[in-house]
């Protein structure tokens, strides 16, 4: 991913209104964002720990979206599995994420989910950058051009679903 400004993130958000959009508090850390090693930017609304962003490239611009968390489940020996990076992450560390639909189907209250790294972090886990603690990473054949295809293929089946 090539770095983006604020303006073009906010520009970006295809799920919300403008001022939604404008009201949106943008990542601490914009300037030290690993971008190079970025697929999509994630991040979550330190206000309203419930809400979380995704930008990504595509086509000549950006897509947003604007995403709702359900409560985690911390404390719970169980293990998740992000649907885009395939990391399993123990206790809260896979959020149910959900998205309005944009147009008139998200007016009316629509929306479609996907079970997320709760940091965002899908691309680091990939390229073994960060390490999901207790949790791991299934051990693949695929390269690691291959997992990002496999990941990249799979946010835009989710963006096509939320209609953006």
């Amino acid at each position: 991913m090539h770095p983006v400004t604020e303006d073009d993130i906010r520009a970006s958000f295809a799920n919300c209104s403008q001022g939604e959009a404008k009201r949106i508090p943008m990542p601490r850390d914009l300037a030290d964002v690993p971008w190079p090693e970025l697929d999509f930017l994630g991040w979550r609304d330190l206000g309203a720990q419930d809400r979380a962003y995704l930008v990504t490239p595509r086509g000549d611009g950006l897509t947003g979206v604007m995403l709702r968390s359900a409560a985690s489940r911390k404390g719970f020996l169980r293990r998740n599995l992000c649907s885009l990076c395939l990391t399993t992450h123990p206790g809260g560390g896979v959020s149910l994420m959900t998205g309005r639909k944009a147009g008139d189907a998200g007016r009316q209250g629509n929306s479609a989910g996907l079970y997320l790294c709760a940091d965002l972090a899908c691309s680091l886990y990939i390229r073994g950058m960060k390490s999901p603690g207790a949790g791991g990473r299934m051990e693949e054949t695929l390269s690691v051009d291959q997992q990002v295809g496999r990941m990249s293929g799979k946010l835009e089946e989710f963006l096509a679903r939320l209609g953006v």
